[in-house]
Order: C-alpha cells, then structure tokens, then sequence
C-alpha cells in the first residue's frame, strides 16, 4: 500500500528584489526593524503548531552550512541535505543525499513524509520547479533592496502558472505570499 505524495513546499527568505543572500553569503539583512503598524504577528502557539507540522526538511549543503553557523533553527525534525560532498553531521537528525530528486521523492519522502519544506538554495528550487516536483512556494519578502546578490529564482528556463493561495503581511514589515505551483499538462 503506497502513501499519497507529500506535499513539496517551496519556502524561501528573499528582499524584495528576488535575492537569498549578499553575493559573500550573508544573510543579516534578514532580521528586520521596520514596523508596519497594521502588520500581523504570530503567536509563540502558532510557530510551535506550523513546525509541529512539517514533517521532514530538504535542504542544498550551502544552507545546511549556514543553519549550522547561524544556531540549528530545525529542532528534533528529520533534514534531507542534498549533497556530493562529504559533510560533517553535527545533527542527529540529519541524513546526507546525493540521488536524484525522483529517487528522493519515492524511496525517502513518499513513504514516510505528508509535509515537505524546501528550504535552500536557487539551484535546487530550480530542480524542482523543472521537474514539476513543487506543489507550493512560500515566498517571506524582506524590506529591503540588496542591488545585487544571489538569486532566489535563478534562470529557472519554463514558464510556470501560479495560484495565490494566501497573504500575510507582518509587523516587521516582512510580507509572505502563498502560491500553489499549477502542475504542468501535456499539450496535445
């Protein structure tokens, strides 16, 4: 008896012209102190509930670098890296993963993950997208303008349809945008 497929989510920090990082790889742009008075904010019970809900993370060897650097923000929950080279696990919940993605979606996450997050790196959003493995995107915009750096949508080369699913605006100033990704049909 299989499992049903996962949902594959998609979810990236980016400023609000489409960058994850300076081209140096610093991230402290992200920690906002603007405030938008009219802006949300989440509960500590709404934080502990989204991660309890999230199943497992997959995530390229450059973000599991740098979440090791920055503090582990994953807690106990499973990680899938996503690697050719040979890294030290300081986690253990962490597994390293060097197949293709197809592999990985049926003999990793299919049978045993509901709830997937994506969490880093341009080259593998890009893999997903083009191969039609990502259900949502969860797009966290700062505010701010980098001018330059490493990008979230990285020359991803197909078209893709998009459905806005949601739209939080924070008081932090951060806005997130929920898009379900439309699977691609044959066209006959």
């Amino acid at each position: 008896m299989s499992h049903q497929s996962p949902t594959i989510t998609l979810h990236m920090v980016s400023s609000l012209d489409g960058f994850i990082a300076r081209k140096n790889g610093d991230v402290s742009w992200m920690q906002s102190t603007d405030h938008y008075e009219k802006g949300t904010t989440l509960t500590e019970e709404q934080i502990t509930t989204f991660l309890q809900s999230v199943d497992c993370y997959v995530m390229g060897s450059r973000t599991y670098e740098h979440a090791l650097e920055l503090g582990w923000p994953y807690g106990n929950t499973p990680v899938i890296v996503l690697t050719n080279r040979d890294l030290p696990n300081k986690r253990g919940t962490v597994e390293f993963y060097s197949g293709t993605l197809q592999r990985l979606l049926s003999e990793r996450l299919k049978p045993h993950f509901r709830n997937v997050w994506v969490v880093g790196g341009s080259r593998l959003t890009k893999d997903f997208l083009q191969q039609n493995l990502a259900d949502e995107i969860v797009l966290s915009i700062m505010p701010v303008i980098l001018g330059d750096g490493l990008p979230f949508f990285d020359h991803i080369g197909t078209e893709r349809q998009l459905h806005l699913k949601d739209s939080t605006a924070y008081k932090d100033g951060m806005v997130e945008l929920r898009y379900t990704v439309q699977q691609e049909t044959s066209k006959h």
